[in-house]
């Protein structure tokens, strides 16, 4: 058939087909694609990929594909990941996607990162140690034998471990080998705490006590709680030992002399974690470089300033439930800035204003 002749046929036979039924068309189709070869059946399938499955990320402005695919959970957007490369590359680039899946999970999000795959990265790294965590993968564990009676106190510094147990001691274990390095005898341990020299340790007798790691003596002994002693802390440099009481108070010692210089009160629990830390903001009550000293009981973090006046007041004191319905555990971390307590929630404080800024349930950062 000549060009002319078929284009004139085509043409007539376009507008009768635009005539008929939907089952017309799809009979006629149907008998069209029976009578068709392999060159017109792949010719068909070619062109019906094309009008079919349309990338739409390919063809929309990569604005409007981040603002679609912000409306996909991040697991959706690792599935779609793997439809194609440039899908990959379009969703991992949708940098506002991956910090909001960051901000989900408790992550701080800092703003001067440059590389657009740096959020990806970050989500998928949270959410493989979440998995190893909970499936008990995260870390490699390894037993340190030694003890004959239950561990109650831990300190870890730099490498090294120290447990403190009912069975009248304290080790010091190199964790790398798990070899003991130090054992002397001491007192029931409630806390422990240690530098290259000494040991401090808080008792179930009611009683802080100073050791010497070399040759196991005791070279300093603190009396004055009514109640067992859950926490120590001190620093060389002030001279100061702290110590936190089932007495429901916190005790200020000389820790050259053993001398109880103050006993803070008003707390009405027993106090589970003290910190002793150089303060790196400004306040109305101190300055950067002064020392302060948090408590903890069940439910207040009470901030103190570290001085030796008898009538020493409390500075602030932090609660994160008014009606005492939230529990807080002895997990209190201070860095000098902010102030973050392991509950319930996630509790985290800016210093400088005393304002809870961070709530995440159910979450430990």
């Amino acid at each position: 058939m000549e060009k002319k002749d078929f284009e004139a046929w085509l043409d007539n036979i376009s507008i009768t087909f635009l005539s008929l039924t939907d089952l017309q068309k799809n009979e006629t189709l149907d008998h069209l694609i029976s009578l068709s070869g392999a060159v017109q059946l792949r010719h068909l399938s070619n062109n019906l990929e094309i009008l079919l499955k349309r990338d739409f990320l390919k063809l929309l402005p990569l604005e409007l594909s981040f603002y679609l695919l912000k409306w996909l959970d991040p697991q959706t957007l690792l599935t779609c990941c793997l439809v194609s490369k440039q899908w990959n590359k379009v969703i991992s680039a949708c940098t506002e996607v991956w910090q909001t899946a960051c901000k989900n999970l408790g992550w701080q999000i800092d703003d001067s990162v440059q590389d657009p795959l740096h959020w990806k990265k970050v989500y998928l790294k949270a959410i493989l140690r979440m998995k190893q965590l909970k499936d008990h993968e995260a870390f490699e564990t390894s037993s340190l034998i030694g003890h004959s009676a239950r561990v109650y106190a831990l300190y870890y510094k730099d490498g090294l471990l120290c447990t403190g147990s009912d069975d009248l001691s304290a080790k010091l274990w190199d964790v790398s080998t798990g070899q003991c390095i130090y054992g002397i005898q001491t007192h029931t341990c409630a806390a422990v705490k240690f530098d290259e020299q000494k040991l401090v340790t808080g008792s179930f007798d009611n009683t802080v006590a100073c050791w010497e790691w070399s040759s196991g003596a005791k070279t300093q002994h603190f009396r004055g709680h009514t109640g067992a002693v859950f926490s120590v802390d001190y620093n060389d440099e002030l001279d100061i030992l702290v110590s936190g009481s089932a007495d429901f108070t916190v005790k200020v010692w000389a820790l050259s002399t053993g001398t109880c210089l103050n006993t803070l009160t008003g707390h009405t629990e027993w106090v589970t974690k003290v910190v002793l830390q150089k303060c790196k903001v400004k306040s109305l009550m101190h300055s950067p470089g002064d020392y302060i000293l948090l408590s903890a009981d069940k439910y207040e973090i009470k901030i103190w300033p570290i001085g030796r006046e008898i009538n020493c007041k409390c500075l602030k004191t932090l609660s994160v439930s008014e009606d005492r319905s939230i529990s807080l555990q002895p997990r209190l971390h201070f860095d000098g800035l902010s102030n973050l307590l392991i509950s319930q929630m996630c509790p985290c404080w800016a210093l400088e204003k005393y304002l809870l800024y961070c709530s995440i349930t159910d979450t430990c950062t």
